[in-house]
């Protein structure tokens, strides 16, 4: 079973030509409102992948929470730790996309700016029940360092997605089994290094190893026995919103399904690439079918 501790956002995606520069208009085209927020996109992914997954987190008491909460239940996600918060509306991300499926986001974070250790807590029999924990930081850094308290008190492996990026202490990235930044993020956790000097400080800092997302160019896996890149599956992409989400969700199913790294790391790859030939973020999330059939067709 996997255990997430994050954010639920509502999406809402407008398409067009180009992202507009500062105090420009752009004429768009597409506008799509999907379900979105790290931690549930994450949430979805792994469950897609056939994984059994609790959902820890808040949303609001409107519209927009009660449709998160149903769709997450659609897509085989418990539920059961999804608090409802009466003080404050459900996140809402405002995303701009462009031709080539590039985006700019920006997020209202409402209930998931509310989420507490004590919840985290609150669904301590489901961690203890979980060999994956899964976080990220779209919800307070407390209630994430009690996640990986409770992973590690439960002997769950624990991987962070530390995104959006942020200076974290090094007490809590030494809670991390396996730490899941893109670039800019592991550049920013290890203090402004160059690239390959912030990941060799960051793997002293974490207890197994630094999975770095590269983009197109693949992904680099690196642990204190090995360094490889694994080169990025070519797809035609229209939107990659929630690519990295893809990634993070398949690879927690992967782990807890008994998988290596590396091949949890190469179909997590495949999960992701499928998921950026799609509009919307949960909506773009594959199924294992059609990451196996993807995998077998690429002759991986």
């Amino acid at each position: 079973m996997i255990t997430v501790v994050g954010s639920s956002n509502t999406d809402m995606v407008v398409k067009s030509a180009a992202l507009p520069a500062p105090g420009e208009t752009v004429l768009g085209g597409e506008f799509i409102r999907a379900a979105g927020g790290k931690g549930a996109n994450q949430a979805v992914a792994a469950a897609r992948m056939g994984a059994n997954v609790q959902f820890v987190g808040r949303v609001g008491g409107d519209d927009f929470g009660r449709r998160a909460r149903e769709g997450l239940a659609a897509a085989g996600v418990s539920t059961d730790y999804l608090i409802t918060d009466s003080d404050h509306p459900s996140g809402v991300a405002l995303i701009m996309v462009d031709e080539g499926g590039e985006n700019c986001i920006s997020v209202a974070p409402g209930a998931n700016g509310a989420v507490t250790a004590d919840d985290v807590r609150g669904a301590e029999e489901a961690i203890a029940a979980s060999s994956v924990v899964l976080a990220q930081l779209e919800v307070p850094v407390e209630a994430v360092a009690e996640a990986g308290r409770l992973a590690r008190k439960h002997s769950a492996t624990f991987i962070l997605n530390p995104a959006p990026a942020r200076k974290l202490p090094d007490e809590f990235i030494g809670s991390v089994d396996l730490l899941v930044p893109n670039e800019t993020e592991a550049e920013m956790l290890a203090g402004g290094d160059d690239l390959d000097a912030a990941v060799e400080r960051l793997l002293k800092r974490v207890r197994s190893g630094v999975i770095l997302t590269m983009g197109s160019r693949g992904v680099r896996v690196v642990t204190g026995q090995d360094d490889r890149m694994l080169p990025a599956f070519n797809v035609d992409a229209v939107d990659t919103t929630a690519a990295g989400d893809a990634f993070a969700g398949a690879l927690a199913a992967c782990i807890d399904g008994g998988d290596d790294l590396e091949h949890s790391v190469r179909t997590a790859m495949a999960a992701a690439a499928l998921s950026v030939t799609r509009m919307g973020a949960q909506p773009s999330m594959p199924t294992r079918d059609e990451v196996e059939a993807f995998l077998g067709a690429q002759g991986r």
